[in-house]
């Protein structure tokens, strides 16, 4: 399944920009309904805290992705499923998250691009921490707030707007 106007499968991104094109170094699992996403990036970084993810996926999302640096921590989800629902009820595309998730089995039912290294049941600490719309390093790519990430079964790739713009 996929979702966003302006999907183009990654590879067919790289083979286009070759290394132009920002791409990020494999580990990360599809975990929603959606396999096949794309849109203009929101970036968070924190440290088992999602506080500041919680707070952007309740708020009109216009197709846009949640890109999340979690420091690539494996000690807590930085991501649930009333946080997911949250996404999917206000229009997010998908998540992208350095870090974990945990309610696997309903992230699965939901129509949501959920990308992330792996599932834990432990929640994460709320302590009201957190940057938003700054750029965020994930393994391989640095992402900057306003890029365009699409993502697929092969992987994570992220154009610069201008780059995306010529794909039309």
């Amino acid at each position: 399944m996929s979702t966003g106007q302006n999907f183009v499968p990654t590879c067919d991104l790289f083979d286009r920009f070759k290394d132009a094109a920002r791409y990020v170094l494999p580990g990360f699992r599809d975990f929603g309904a959606v396999t096949r996403f794309a849109g203009e990036v929101v970036t968070v970084k924190c440290l088992e805290d999602n506080s500041r993810v919680k707070e952007l996926l309740a708020t009109p999302g216009a197709g846009r992705i949640l890109v999340v640096d979690g420091a690539g921590s494996l000690r807590c989800a930085l991501m649930g499923d009333m946080i997911a629902a949250s996404a999917v009820r206000n229009g997010w595309a998908g998540v992208v998250i350095w870090g974990c998730v945990r309610d696997v089995a309903e992230l699965a039912t939901l129509p949501l691009g959920i990308k992330a290294l792996a599932s834990i049941p432990r929640a994460s600490t709320r302590r009201d921490q957190g940057l938003v719309d700054v750029a965020v390093e994930l393994p391989g790519a640095l992402v900057q707030p306003g890029d365009m990430l699409f993502a697929d079964e092969d992987g994570i790739v992220v154009l610069t707007p201008e780059q995306a713009a010529a794909l039309k």
